[in-house]
């Protein structure tokens, strides 16, 4: 089977409120498996202009935990387990920064920068459909900034988010 690829999708707030919602229903559609993200980072900047960035994880702190785990199992083994676990925990995280391939960090200060004060954005590099999930945002009233995807998917989905519910 061939692997999808990632699509770098934008989606602009009104306010730091409404896009950290957003970002709580994008962690646990992940957790669920409904939503494949690769990796995410939540941004805003404040009334007095300071931006703050929030990772989807921390690939350095994954790796060097698993890490950890596996040089503790294999020092055990020689009876070093601590040594194990330190050289372990290093040896991942250096794998970690190595093999990061999520959003360019460059990319995140650069939205970050054109953010107005008291707004906010969240960023995700979407692996498969995010068409299954836009009813779930849709009450978060993003807005569609940028995206990697084919034009004419890039309006379905601004089409999508726009859309009112019918009432009932």
């Amino acid at each position: 089977m061939a692997a999808v690829a990632a699509q770098l999708v934008v989606f602009g707030f009104d306010s730091p409120d409404q896009a950290r919602r957003a970002w709580s229903l994008g962690r646990r559609l992940r957790r669920r498996k409904r939503l494949d993200l690769a990796d995410g980072a939540l941004v805003g900047r404040d009334h007095d202009g300071r931006v703050t960035v929030r990772h989807l994880a921390s690939p350095g702190c994954t790796a060097a935990l698993g890490g950890a785990v596996c040089g503790g199992v294999a020092g055990a083994v020689f009876l070093a387990p601590i040594l194990g676990l330190g050289l372990g925990a290093g040896a991942g995280a250096l794998a970690g920064r190595l093999r990061r391939s999520g959003i360019d960090e460059a990319m995140v200060r650069r939205i970050a920068g054109h953010l107005r004060p008291g707004r906010a954005a969240v960023i995700v590099l979407v692996r498969g459909s995010v068409d299954d999930v836009t009813a779930a945002l849709r009450p978060h009233q993003p807005v569609v900034l940028m995206t990697t995807l084919p034009a004419e998917r890039e309006r379905r989905l601004a089409r999508l988010l726009s859309q009112r519910p019918a009432p009932a």
